[in-house]
């Protein structure tokens, strides 16, 4: 034995009676979990308060603005199926929505001003892709037989699920701030669920939930002024004005699909390139078909990127006749009436009630001064958007459209057409200066009714 191994022990060695144990590790496994455990406890609240992500850009948006809206629990459409929605002498606005992009998901609100175009922030951007008889790459240039044509849920249906957002200045937020902020400055924000490959996704995943709760998922957003931007505006952020085809016709517009992310155009499956058009408030798509004329409405209807008319206006009672007709499957089990994208939803009166309607009044129940009249030009042709889930963006192979086209054929200007709710156009004392507003709650007079006969040209 060695000097040393004397006066070292070994393991189970022995010295008389008394043994010596093992030397005590450091960290048993009891003390690493307990450290683990505490180590979370202390961090998680820390990382939800401060989390150590860059922020969003719409982060800031609150500090000074407020979300315009309901937020999903306090729609005035979670008791659709309300009896009282088929109550005779009771019409009223039952709920209120406007989709500043089209084909985008809406905001509901409580109330709305009423302007040339319909509702004030209703389809002024529409998204585009670049369209030729020959392919085009993603990055070439606009030019020959290339043209913009707006898309929508019919062709890629995922536009159901990006989110819209609208930010308003408040006043009583920006008093005393450290800078003015106009009036008018609006903020709109698109988001949309993208993760990316990776490592990179998990980390998205991460931050996701550490910012915005367990069941967050990675989002990308795109955060835009609403006003339209100044000539000194659009040469900075490269903007373009473009013409855009939507349906027979075209409008010139301001082509900003320079703010939009690749991602976005992946994620929707478009494979040409993507362009977010923004209505030109000096030109106006003119209406014309089932529209009042000039000299009757007093100036020429308008509308922005509506598919036809300035407004659409839905029976909820409709809806739900609709919906015992139409048959139920895992992927439809049931009928929301934001499937069909109206702005105005009635309740209280009989299903179908709208479909002779012809002029209309809207009057504010506490303040009878308060009115806004509409011509109802004519009935509302359904293509297949319809059969998109606004939830998920899921396309059902073939309701409500079936059902639409065998029960609902009703106007011999539209064979073969199904037809639910009404496009109108507002009326105004002033035309050149249109002061109108809507809220939900307002009575609704039927002025005039008879019959309506659809023009497609």
């Amino acid at each position: 034995m060695g000097y040393m191994d004397k006066y070292l022990p070994a393991s189970n060695a022995t010295a008389g009676n008394i043994t010596v144990p093992d030397a005590a590790a450091p960290f048993d496994p009891a003390s690493i979990l307990v450290l683990i455990v505490t180590l979370c406890a202390f961090c998680a609240p820390v990382f939800v308060l401060f989390p150590p992500f860059p922020p969003r850009k719409s982060d800031a948006l609150p500090i000074t603005h407020t979300r315009l809206g309901l937020q999903p629990s306090k729609s005035n459409l979670r008791d659709r199926r309300a009896a009282d929605h088929a109550s005779p002498g009771a019409a009223e606005v039952r709920s209120l929505f406007i989709y500043p992009v089209k084909s985008c998901k809406g905001i509901e609100v409580t109330r709305a001003k009423v302007v040339h175009t319909g509702l004030e922030f209703d389809r002024l951007f529409t998204f585009a892709q670049l369209k030729s008889p020959f392919p085009v790459g993603v990055d070439g240039e606009a030019k020959g037989d290339h043209a913009w044509e707006f898309i929508t849920q019919r062709q890629f249906p995922l536009l159901a699920t990006v989110e819209v957002e609208l930010w308003q200045p408040d006043l009583d937020k920006i008093r005393g701030g450290e800078r003015e902020i106009k009036s008018d400055e609006t903020f709109l924000v698109l988001r949309f669920p993208y993760r990316r490959a990776g490592l990179a996704g998990i980390l998205q995943s991460f931050a996701a939930k550490c910012s915005r709760g367990w069941r967050a998922v990675p989002k990308e957003e795109v955060l835009l002024p609403v006003a339209f931007p100044s000539d000194g505006e659009i040469s900075a952020k490269g903007y373009t004005r473009e013409p855009v085809r939507v349906w027979k016709d075209t409008a010139t517009a301001l082509n900003m699909g320079s703010e939009l992310p690749e991602e976005l155009r992946r994620y929707l499956g478009v494979s040409n390139r993507l362009g977010l058009f923004r209505i030109d408030p000096a030109g106006p798509r003119p209406v014309f078909r089932c529209a009042p004329a000039k000299e009757e409405a007093g100036y020429q209807p308008v509308v922005s990127f509506q598919d036809s008319y300035p407004l659409h206006v839905l029976g909820l009672s409709s809806v739900r006749d609709l919906e015992t007709q139409v048959k139920k499957d895992a992927d439809l089990p049931n009928l929301d009436p934001k499937r069909f994208r109206a702005n105005i939803f009635v309740s209280g009166t009989p299903a179908y009630d709208e479909d002779s309607w012809t002029k209309i009044r809207l009057t504010d129940p506490s303040h009878k001064e308060d009115q806004s009249e509409f011509h109802v030009s004519c009935r509302t042709t359904r293509c297949k958007l319809p059969n998109v889930n606004p939830a998920t963006g899921i396309r059902h192979a073939v309701e409500p459209d079936r059902t639409l086209r065998a029960n609902r054929e009703i106007d011999e200007g539209a064979p073969r057409k199904g037809c639910l709710g009404m496009q109108v156009t507002p009326l105004f004392d002033r035309p050149e200066s249109p002061e109108s507003y809507l809220a939900v709650g307002m009575s609704i007079e039927v002025l005039e009714r008879g019959e309506h006969f659809f023009k497609s040209v």
